[in-house]
C-alpha cells in the first residue's frame, strides 16, 4: 500500500537531546484518547453472526478435515495446511477476526514463519466496500459534498484494513492525502464477535487454564477496550500531532508520521498527509528502491523506547502493514489508531526492566517483585521457586530476549523455557502426551490461573499493559529477523543509557 511524504532531509542521531536538561519525571504528556462506546449486540445479531462463522468455517475446513480422515493413519495435519483454511476464514470474516489474523502475521516467533507467512494478507487486505458507502460516509462526517472538500477522490481504495478502508485523493490547495474511512456497521460486527468470543474462551481458561487460551483471552480483553478507540478516528488524529511534535523535538528525521488534516476529519474519516513507499517487508520492492532498511528500523526501535520510556506511550499496533519504506529514503509509520499507554506502576515495571538489562543489578529484584505484588504467590508456586531463585529465573527469562542477537532469540523459546520450568515444579512432563499427564497439567495451570485471578493480576492494567508491549516487542522480533539479525534489541546501548539517565529515580521509588 502506498500511502505521501513531504520533503524532508534524512539524517541520523542515537542521542536523547532534551529541551528542559536534567532528570525529570516521565508522565508529562499523552494524547488525549476517548473510546467509542461499542453497541450491545441484540440476540438476533448473534445468531446471525454465529451463523455466517459456522458457514464460513465449514466452507475452508471441510476439504481439510476430509483430507485428514482419508490420511488419519499418517497422523495431524501440519499446522502450515491448518493455517490456510484459516486465513480464508479470517478473511472473509474480517473485523475482529482480521486482527487476530494480523498478529499471527507479525509473530513469526510465535507461530512459525510458514503460518504467519499465510497470513501475510491479513495486514492490508479487507473485504471490500463500496464506493457510495464510502461517499456517503465522508459526506456525512465533514458535512460537506465530496466535491467540495476534495478535488479528487480516487475511487478504488488503495488500502483495505480490517476496520477501515483508505482512499488516495487530492485537496484543492494540490495536496495529496490518504483518507481512512470507517466500515460502515463495523463497530456492530466487531461487538458481536466479542460477546460470541468472551464467553467461548472464558469457558476454555477455567475449564484448562490453558495458556495460550489464556493469552486470547487476554488479547481480546485489551482489544476490547483498544477498538473502542480505534472506532473514533479523532482519538488517531490527536495521535498522530502528539507523536509528530515529539519526532520534531527529538529530531528522529528518519521517521515519517503523516500530518493529519483535522479540517477534513471528523469521527468516522480521518484525512491526512500521503505517504509514498512500500511495505517493509515486502522484499523485492524495498531492494528495488536501493535504501538499507536496517538503520531505519533501528530508528522505529528508537523511537519506541523514547516514547515508553518518557511517556508511557507507544504506537500500539506496530506490525508491518503499517510500516513503510518510503522513496525518499524515509521508514514511515502509519495507523495510529492503537496507541498504548502505560499505567505508572507498569511503567515503572517497564523502565526498571530495561535498567536491569542494561547492567543494573539492583534492578533485577525490583522487576521481579512488581510481577509478584501483581499476581501473588500464583507466579513462585507455578516454577517452584522464591527469594534470590525466582529472581535468577526472571532474569534468565527477560535478560535473553533483550541482549542476545535477533537471530539466536524467539518469543515461543521464551514461552518454552517457561512451560519446561512450570512443569519440572509440578513434577509433570512437559511434553508427555498420556492422559494422566495431560489431566495434570490442565489441573496445574488451572489451579495457577484461579490463584493469579485472586490475586488481581489478571486482566489488570500491569496485565494489559505488559501485553501490548509484548506484542510490539513481536513485531520488533520479525523485523529484527528481516534485517538486523545480528544485533540484539537493545543494540544501541549509548541510546538506551542516555536515555535512562533521564528518569527521576525519585519517580521509580514511587
Amino acid at each position: 500500500m502506498t500511502h505521501g511524504a513531504a520533503d524532508a532531509s534524512v539524517g541520523a542521531t542515537a542521542s536523547v537531546p532534551s529541551p528542559t536538561p536534567g532528570p525529570r519525571p516521565l508522565r508529562e504528556d499523552a494524547p488525549r484518547i476517548y473510546p467509542r462506546r461499542l453497541p450491545d449486540p441484540t440476540r438476533r445479531e448473534l445468531l446471525r453472526r454465529s451463523r455466517t462463522i459456522a458457514k464460513v468455517v465449514a466452507l475452508h475446513f471441510t476439504p481439510t478435515l476430509v483430507r485428514q480422515l482419508r490420511s488419519i493413519r499418517h497422523g495431524a495435519l501440519p499446522a502450515a495446511q491448518l493455517a490456510r483454511p484459516l486465513r480464508k476464514s479470517f478473511q472473509d470474516l474480517g473485523g475482529t477476526f482480521m486482527k487476530f489474523g494480523q498478529i499471527i502475521a507479525s509473530s513469526p516467533g510465535m507461530f512459525g514463519d510458514d503460518v504467519a507467512d499465510e497470513f501475510r494478507a491479513c495486514l492490508d487486505t479487507g473485504p471490500p466496500v463500496a464506493f457510495s458507502e464510502v461517499r456517503q460516509r465522508v459526506e456525512e462526517d465533514l458535512g460537506m459534498a465530496l466535491g467540495d472538500a476534495f478535488s479528487e477522490f480516487e475511487r478504488e481504495p488503495i488500502g483495505t484494513a480490517s476496520i477501515a478502508v483508505v482512499h488516495k485523493a487530492r485537496l484543492h490547495d494540490g495536496r495529496t492525502v490518504a483518507v481512512k474511512v470507517l466500515r460502515p456497521e463495523i463497530e456492530h460486527v466487531v461487538a458481536t464477535d466479542l460477546d460470541l468470543m468472551q464467553p467461548l474462551l472464558e469457558i476454555l481458561v477455567r475449564q484448562t487454564g490453558d495458556q495460550m487460551a489464556g493469552s486470547t483471552l487476554q488479547l481480546l480483553d485489551g482489544f476490547r477496550v483498544q477498538i473502542g478507540e480505534e472506532m473514533d478516528l479523532r482519538n488517531e488524529a490527536r495521535a498522530l500531532a502528539h507523536f509528530r511534535r515529539l519526532q520534531s523535538e527529538f529530531d528522529l528525521t528518519r521517521i515519517a508520521v503523516p500530518e493529519p488534516f483535522t479540517e477534513y476529519s471528523g469521527r468516522n474519516v480521518l484525512t491526512m498527509e500521503f505517504l509514498d513507499g512500500v511495505p517493509i517487508d515486502d522484499l523485492a520492492k524495498v531492494a528495488d528502491l536501493g535504501y538499507d532498511p536496517a538503520p531505519l528500523v533501528q530508528e522505529v526501535m528508537r523511537a519506541f523506547y523514547l516514547t515508553t520510556v518518557r511517556w508511557g506511550a507507544f504506537h500500539g499496533d506496530i506490525h508491518a502493514g503499517n510500516m513503510m519504506l518510503l522513496r525518499d529514503g524515509r521508514i514511515g509509520v502509519i495507523d495510529w489508531g492503537i496507541v498504548g499507554r502505560l499505567d505508572p506502576s507498569t511503567h515503572r515495571f517497564f523502565v526498571s526492566l530495561l535498567s536491569a538489562a542494561m547492567g543494573d543489578e539492583s534492578a533485577w529484584p525490583v522487576v521481579t517483585k512488581h510481577i509478584t505484588d501483581v499476581y501473588g504467590p500464583a507466579i513462585g508456586i507455578a516454577v517452584g521457586l522464591s527469594g534470590e531463585d525466582l529472581t535468577a529465573f526472571v532474569r534468565s527469562v527477560f535478560e535473553p530476549a533483550l541482549t542476545r542477537p535477533f537471530g539466536e532469540v524467539s518469543l515461543a523459546g521464551i514461552m518454552q523455557t517457561i512451560q519446561l520450568q512450570m512443569a519440572k515444579a509440578q513434577g509433570i512432563e512437559a511434553h508427555q502426551r498420556s492422559l494422566r499427564a495431560i489431566v495434570r497439567r490442565l489441573r496445574s495451570q488451572r489451579k495457577l490461573r484461579r490463584m493469579a485471578d485472586e490475586a488481581g493480576g489478571l486482566m489488570s492494567d500491569f496485565d494489559r499493559g505488559t501485553f501490548l508491549l509484548a506484542k510490539q516487542l513481536m513485531y520488533f522480533e520479525r523485523y529484527g529477523r528481516m534485517f538486523v539479525s545480528e544485533v540484539p534489541i537493545l543494540n544501541d546501548r549509548a541510546f538506551i543509557e542516555q536515555l535512562l539517565a533521564t528518569v527521576d529515580r525519585s519517580w521509580l521509588a514511587a
